[in-house]
């Protein structure tokens, strides 16, 4: 090769290089890159670059290793299989994040905004005298239902919630005793900040810091304004259901095991594609080769039409031959303009195969194929037994049914562990503080203690000046537990009924591996019939045109072995694509298709084949 083409191999091998497809995290700083929309790369719809420089003078000059080049980067179904290990990397993210799956509500509640034991209505609340149901609330979703069957993750991204409140409230007072004012006025401001995270047991912690900072007009309050900040920490963790990390992070290792079965599955399509390309291509060369034989045979009937007239103006052979001759040249047109036909709609469906977008240069373009179907001596194929283990090894359909099994193996847990009873346990911790600004008209010596402002209330909170604990229990049970029963024998059943459908699976594959070394035998055993009858029906036709030479046969006899020979010679053909098909249908059942046609499964996932391709000159 010389200098001029490299450059120019290079340049194009450039040119021909595609944005991969991909989902990527902006580069920003960690808090900012949480609330910024990853980058998703646009959908590629044009061909590469590869196919216009195979193409030379109007014709597309192709190897079956250019012809896979082609669709693996051109293939629109391969480009959309490509999303699947993407959606399955985005999966994965997800089940990290924890709670229900993808489509299932959930529900939240948010805490009151009165303080008890602060200003009137917070006294009046910590007496017991007020209904907290009447108390100023920031709202509810409203009680979602779970749809999900089997135990949920908790939520284990953790959850930031503020809650800020301004408020001007006025309220009448029919019991003016603790109020001392017909009209209570009161100017608020609440702020609530809570910090939520699940765990990978089953459990949750919160902390929440609160203030409330309340200015009335009660002469009767010994504070005015007031503040009162309090914080606590709750943790809550189920001992029966809903209890375990292999229980909670059974679908983040779904998510994983998903990653590598959807790459199976994506390598399944690319089977797909290169056996049908592969096919296909050998069907181009089939009738390329059948059309080339019939132009042949034409050209042999158009000669020897010829030498029937010389024969008759020299009266060797009567006239009436003449009218055979011509009849034979007439079938033999009609031959290859069917043989014509038929490369024709083989190269339509290479051409679709091979594209992205419609191609004007390629639809005007002629496709040459280079390569020839080989009938190699022998197939040098191992014994039966090593042939299945291969299929099993090798297959993509194998391996995805094996990661299917794992995944509904993972998710019995999460109908298991259902039957068990609830039994929770929650401890809470947290400390008050109270300041304010001592009002004279009360009449009332205040606490010292209490004086000031919001410093003087958080320290009394770090300080753990006021503290309270709280602990608990919580069990319940359900009589007969029937749902929870049912679910679990669905899955186990279906589980059961996985196992023998893969069983059954393995089975055919012996059965499958079996056909197709059978179909090569009798495939080359086809092939040598066909090249022995072609062998005879050479030597019988030179035979007999000696004979009609020297009058001792008739044209007739010609004729019949013309058409016997061309028969002979398309069988040939026929057989010699028949075996490359059935060499390729062993490959694919034994799931060596990738490895024997030089596919990398990277170089198909990024839809850019690295190989270079240069075209035949002409």
């Amino acid at each position: 090769m010389n200098r001029p083409v490299i450059i120019l191999s290079f340049l194009c091998g450039a040119a021909w290089a595609q944005e991969p497809l991909s989902v990527e995290r902006p580069m920003l700083p960690l808090p900012l890159r949480s609330y910024t929309a990853p980058q998703i790369a646009p959908v590629r719809l044009n061909n590469s670059g590869r196919l216009q420089r195979l193409i030379r003078a109007g014709k597309l000059y192709l190897t079956v290793q250019d012809a896979l080049a082609l669709a693996i980067e051109n293939n629109l179904n391969l480009e959309i299989a490509r999303y699947g290990p993407l959606l399955a990397a985005s999966a994965l993210e997800r089940a990290k994040a924890g709670g229900p799956v993808r489509g299932v509500p959930s529900a939240s509640q948010q805490v009151s905004s009165v303080n008890a034991g602060v200003g009137v209505n917070g006294s009046t609340l910590s007496a017991g005298l007020l209904n907290s149901s009447n108390a100023s609330t920031s709202g509810n979703t409203g009680g979602a239902v779970i749809q999900q069957i089997g135990q949920i993750t908790p939520q284990l991204d953790p959850f930031v919630q503020d809650t800020t409140i301004f408020g001007h409230l006025t309220q009448p007072q029919t019991n003016v005793f603790v109020s001392a004012v017909p009209v209570l006025v009161e100017s608020l401001h609440t702020y609530n900040g809570v910090v939520n995270q699940g765990l990978l047991t089953g459990g949750s912690y919160q902390f929440r810091d609160y203030e409330q900072y309340l200015k009335e007009n009660a002469p009767t309050d010994l504070f005015n304004p007031a503040v009162g900040p309090h914080m606590d920490v709750t943790i809550r963790q189920p001992l029966l259901q809903g209890f375990g990390v292999r229980l909670n992070d059974r679908f983040i290792r779904i998510a994983q095991v998903n990653i590598s079965a959807s790459r199976e599955d994506f390598r399944s399509q690319v089977v797909d594609l290169a056996t049908t390309v592969i096919n296909q291509y050998w069907d181009l060369v089939t009738a390329s080769d059948t059309l080339k034989a019939r132009v042949q045979a034409a050209r042999d009937a158009q000669e020897f039409y010829s030498d029937t007239q010389k024969e008759i103006s020299v009266g060797a052979v009567p006239r009436a031959d003449l009218l055979r001759a011509e009849a034979e040249l007439a079938r033999t047109r009609q031959d290859v303009t069917i043989a014509q036909n038929n490369f024709g709609q083989s190269e339509t469906l290479l051409k679709e195969a091979l594209t992205r977008a419609p191609d004007p240069a390629l639809e005007a373009a002629d496709i040459i194929p280079l390569d020839h179907i080989e009938v190699p001596e022998n197939d040098n194929l191992p014994p039966m037994r090593q042939l299945v283990a291969t299929a099993l090894e090798k297959r993509p359909d194998v391996a995805v049914s094996r990661y299917r099994d794992q995944t509904a193996e993972m998710a019995l847990s999460g109908t298991e562990n259902p039957l068990r009873p609830n039994l929770t346990a929650y401890a809470q911790t947290y400390n008050r503080g109270a300041a304010g600004t001592p009002q004279t008209s009360s009449g009332l010596a205040p606490n010292t203690y209490f004086i000031g402002g919001y410093g003087t209330a958080i320290g009394q909170v770090f300080r753990r000046n006021f503290p309270s604990n709280i602990g608990g229990a919580q069990f319940s049970i359900p009589l007969h537990n029937r749902q929870a029963q049912g679910d679990y024998g669905i899955d186990q059943l279906q589980f059961r009924q996985s196992q023998v459908s893969g069983q059954r699976d393995q089975n055919q594959i012996v059965v499958d591996v079996s056909a197709r070394l059978s179909a090569l035998r009798q495939a080359r055993a086809r092939f040598a019939a066909a090249t022995d009858s072609e062998t005879l029906q050479q030597q019988l036709l030179e035979a007999d045109r000696k004979k009609f030479i020297s009058g001792t046969a008739t044209l007739n006899d010609v004729i019949i072995d013309q058409r016997s020979l061309v028969t002979a010679q398309v069988s040939v053909i026929d057989a010699r694509s028949a075996y490359e098909r059935a060499r390729v249908a062993l490959d694919e059942v034994l799931g060596e298709t990738l490895e024997q046609n030089n596919i990398r499964l990277e170089e198909a996932l990024r839809g850019e084949v690295i190989r270079q391709s240069l075209p035949a000159l002409p």
